[in-house]
C-alpha cells in the first residue's frame, strides 16, 4: 500500500540547509523490515515511523538506511513538528526505545528535552581515531548512546573543517569531532556504520557532546552548534544542558511529500 512520507529538514541554518527526514505516520500493517527498506529507499540519514493509534504517547520508530535507532535527536525534532503542526494530534511527549522526551515548541522552534544518564568513558584509547587517519584530540570520552559515540575535542574550528576520516578504519558506530569557544561549537558526525558517511545535523550527538561536558565537570551550558557546511548542508543545533539533562532546538521545514510504499 502506498502512504504518504512528509519530508523535512531538521535545524535548519535560516531556511537553508537542515537534515533530511522522512515521517511516516501511516505504519498499518508495516513490518520491521518493511520499514527498513523504506528508510533505505528513502535515503536520507534517518527516517522515522509513528505508532500513534490508542496510544496517549506516540512511539517513534527510527531507522537510518542500515540499522535501528534506539535514540537519534533529529528525528525525534521533526517527528515532534509533524505531530505538532500537521497533525494527527498535538503531543508534548514522544516516545522512543530508550525512553520518553519532552517536547516543547518555543518561538518556532521545536525543542526535546532528554535525560543526561548515558554511560560514558573519560578519556578512552584514541587508537582508533589514529588508524582512521585523525590527528590526536585535545580530549576525548566515549559516550553509549546506547550505541557507542567517540567523543573528539579539537582546538580549533580549521583542524574540524581539515578532518578526513578512513571511514572504514572507524571503530565505533559514531565519531562526533568538534571545536568550540564559550558560546559556539563546530562539529562534524561520521557514522558509516549505519549508512551515513557524513551526517548534515545530528541532534543524538549534540547530547553526547553535553553527556561528555558533564563527566568533565561541566555541569550546564550552552552552544549554538553549527554543523554540515563541509557537506554544502549547513545546519545549526542549540544545546542547553544541566547535570541532569539535554535540550536541543532548532527550526524545522517542510520541504515536501513523497508516496512511499514496501
Amino acid at each position: 500500500m502506498v502512504r504518504p512520507a512528509h519530508v523535512l529538514r531538521v535545524f535548519t541554518r535560516g531556511n537553508a540547509g537542515g537534515n533530511l527526514l522522512g515521517v511516516i505516520n501511516d505504519i498499518v500493517g508495516l513490518t520491521t523490515d518493511q520499514m527498513q527498506a523504506i528508510a533505505a529507499d528513502l535515503g536520507f540519514s534517518e527516517s522515522t515511523f509513528v505508532d500513534w493509534g490508542n496510544r496517549e504517547v506516540p512511539f517513534v520508530r527510527i531507522f537510518t538506511p542500515g540499522v535501528e535507532m534506539e535514540f537519534a535527536g533529529h528525528p525525534l525534532v521533526g517527528t515532534a513538528w509533524v505531530m505538532n503542526h500537521l497533525g494527527p494530534a498535538s503531543h508534548d511527549r514522544l516516545e522512543c526505545p530508550v525512553g520518553q522526551v519532552e517536547v516543547r515548541l518555543d518561538d518556532g522552534a521545536v525543542w526535546i528535552d532528554v535525560a543526561l544518564n548515558q554511560d560514558v568513558d573519560v578519556a578512552p584509547g584514541i587508537e582508533s581515531l589514529l588508524a582512521a587517519g585523525l590527528p590526536a584530540p585535545d580530549r576525548a570520552w566515549l559516550v553509549r548512546m546506547p550505541k557507542e559515540y567517540f567523543v573528539a575535542e579539537y582546538p580549533n574550528s580549521s583542524a574540524v573543517t581539515g578532518l578526513e576520516p578512513d571511514m572504514a578504519q572507524l571503530e565505533h558506530f559514531g565519531t562526533l569531532c568538534f571545536a568550540r569557544d564559550e558560546t559556539r561549537a563546530h562539529m562534524r558526525f561520521f557514522a558509516p556504520a549505519g549508512g551515513v558517511d557524513e551526517d548534515p545535523a545530528t541532534g543524538s550527538a549534540a547530547v553526547a557532546l553535553a553527556r561528555a561536558m558533564v563527566a568533565s565537570g561541566e555541569d550546564s551550558g550552552r552552544l549554538s552548534i553549527d554543523q554540515g557546511a563541509e557537506i554544502g548542508t549547513p545546519s545549526r543545533i542549540e544545546l542547553e544542558w544541566t547535570s541532569e539533562s539535554a535540550s536541543i532546538g532548532g527550526t524545522v521545514v517542510h520541504d515536501r511529500t513523497e508516496l512511499v510504499k514496501p
